[in-house]
């Protein structure tokens, strides 16, 4: 395997609402969220609870994790590129997150890069957020503050398609599709995981399909860099 290859962990992250019962927020919240809310009902003509219940996982000031799916590149004894793929969940966040640090940290922190898609711009800031909120120390691996654009190795498949140009967000279900890499879609969308831990209350979904992404994001990667996509066969879920 290329030594690029090694010590990448791909990651995508699944997130909902802090809870789908808007008048059980704290006050304080209530207040801060009807700001936040201000806002977006220049783009969305609903109220503060409509908002808060279709938008508020996209923020880590009001939203949490529910999974973590991760795969890491391994090579076959036949020479094949393989992934071997596991994913973090659970309603505990903190213990999900507590998990995920320690996956992390025994991995070299002088050589790990975390892959993500619009990582840069919130699956890595998320994380780091909402470990922050939950009261743990931050792994070195998502310990950016302060560091300058070269101090950072993380991988961002969004950033490597921009090629510079900072105007338009291409998301990974476009990109699957121009690479022709089958896309992990078919069930559900990012939009929908608030109705289906809420509503369907269906955990399991919501990993497969964020496992699902993580295969994608990974053949992606290989295809920008202008490598073959791993055969399914060579594919691995724990």
């Amino acid at each position: 395997m290329l030594p690029e290859l090694r010590d990448i962990v791909f990651l995508d992250i699944e997130t909902v609402g802090c809870t789908d019962q808007y008048h059980t927020l704290d006050e304080r919240l209530k207040t801060q969220w009807a700001r936040k809310a201000a806002f977006l009902k220049r783009e969305e003509n609903s109220t503060d609870e409509e908002l808060f219940y279709l938008r508020s996982g996209i923020y880590a000031e009001f939203g949490k994790i529910v999974c973590i799916g991760v795969g890491m590149l391994y090579e076959t004894e036949s020479g094949e590129l393989g992934l071997k793929t596991k994913a973090y969940c659970g309603h505990n966040e903190r213990a999900m997150l507590l998990t995920f640090k320690e996956m992390l940290e025994k991995i070299d922190s002088s050589s790990v890069r975390l892959c993500a898609h619009n990582g840069k711009e919130f699956d890595f800031p998320f994380l780091s957020r909402r470990m922050l909120v939950q009261n743990i120390p931050l792994p070195i691996a998502l310990n950016l503050s302060g560091r300058k654009p070269w101090e950072t190795p993380h991988l961002d498949t969004m950033e490597m398609w921009k090629f510079g140009d900072y105007k338009n967000f291409t998301s990974l279900d476009l990109l699957a599709a121009i690479f022709n890499v089958p896309s992990s879609k078919s069930d559900m969308d990012g939009s929908q995981v608030n109705h289906v831990y809420y509503k369907e209350k269906n955990l399991d979904k919501i990993k497969n399909y964020c496992v699902s992404d993580v295969v994608v994001l990974t053949q992606l990667y290989l295809r920008l860099k202008g490598l073959p996509m791993m055969e399914t066969r060579n594919i691995i879920t724990a």
